[in-house]
């Protein structure tokens, strides 16, 4: 066997391993670095698949941004995790039902047939006579630039609304108001009291 399949293998069984221990895990950090792992191993799988653009732009991307949003958010938010997890085992079949039902659609959707290509007969960037990034560039920016739009405004839109939800009000918190703290002024602050001397009887002056 060569090299490169033992090492197709290798990243898919890690692949498969943190992606079911991002869902079965108790500890939302945990799980958020399992995803981690996750995206990185899919990333090699695309690197060997000659895909470097989509390769790289999965860790930058993905793994140095978008995950790490994720873990700022679930360390602020304190999320009581133990209820959302009850009930997980009763659901296990209908979720197990569903992913068959989704993998044999997109078997039937792509066809049985083009598992047997070849990657170089199925390549468009090998057919175009090309890199992949060049290929991939000159799709996005020229045939998909609309959605690729629709995706960075949707993008930014997640990273304000996880934002606000970071800084709303819940009670038994202690929030800042930069505000209120710049308008604030000593005799708010500290207050001096007169006290008359009283001397206990029994004392030296």
């Amino acid at each position: 066997m060569a090299f490169t399949s033992i090492a197709f293998y290798a990243f898919a069984l890690v692949t498969v391993l943190a992606a079911l221990g991002v869902i079965t895990v108790r500890n939302s950090v945990h799980a958020a670095l399992l995803l981690v792992l996750t995206f990185f191993s899919t990333a090699c799988l695309w690197l060997l698949l000659q895909a470097e653009f989509l390769g790289i732009a999965l860790v930058l991307v993905y793994v140095g941004a978008v995950m790490v949003l994720f873990l700022f958010v679930v360390m602020m938010l304190d999320i009581n995790t133990a209820p959302l997890r009850e009930g997980f085992a009763r659901h296990l079949p209908v979720a197990v039902v569903v992913a068959v039902v989704m993998f044999g659609e997109m078997i039937a959707l792509i066809g049985v047939q083009r598992f047997q290509q070849t990657f170089a007969e199925s390549d468009p960037a090998a057919l175009a006579g090309g890199s992949n990034i060049q290929w991939i560039a000159r799709a996005l920016f020229n045939d998909y630039l609309l959605p690729f739009e629709v995706a960075s405004v949707i993008l930014t839109v997640a990273i304000i609304a996880a934002i606000a939800i970071t800084l709303r009000r819940r009670p038994g918190t202690k929030h800042q108001d930069p505000s209120r703290q710049v308008q604030v002024k000593s005799a708010d602050r500290v207050r001096l009291v007169k006290m008359a001397a009283v001397r206990k009887e029994g004392t030296t002056p």
